[in-house]
């Protein structure tokens, strides 16, 4: 359904046979102490935690949350959270919705609705290049201030 009717469609079942190759992909990085592919408490996602030695004191936790679905829809969500209680988030998506073009980014601090219409590449490694590259950029910018 486009995304100017009533009501989104379905982005279909959760691809685990990308997800299994995510999280490997993303383990062979330095800047994650933890990926979890499908844990108990995230069955339908990959969760890989930053290693906190690249944040700043306040941050209690940084991570990813990715959702691949057998369309090639897809959901990552980035959070920080601070030893304050507040939180920084954002989240790349692809989807049908009806707030936004199928492919959109929910601006930080609070990922609002609607986001941000985006273009990403097609393969799932240059969408995690593309979104790791925008962390990276966050992440060093907490060191240049």
């Amino acid at each position: 359904m486009p995304d100017n009717q009533d009501g989104p469609s379905s982005t279909g079942p959760i691809d685990a046979e990308i997800l299994d190759r995510i999280a490997p992909h993303l383990s062979r990085s330095a800047r994650f102490g933890d990926v979890q592919a499908r844990p108990e408490y995230a069955p339908n996602a990959v969760v890989a935690d930053y290693d906190l030695g690249y944040f700043p004191s306040g941050v209690t936790r940084a991570y990813l949350r990715i959702r691949w679905f057998e369309t090639d829809d897809f959901s990552i969500h980035y959070s920080e959270q601070y030893r304050t209680g507040n939180s920084w988030e954002c989240r790349w998506d692809r989807h049908p919705n009806n707030h936004n073009t199928r492919e959109h980014f929910h601006p930080p601090p609070d990922a609002p609705t609607p986001g941000e219409d985006e273009d990403y590449p097609d393969e799932w490694q240059d969408v995690l290049a593309t979104v790791l590259t925008r962390l990276d950029e966050r992440i060093e910018a907490f060191w240049n201030e």
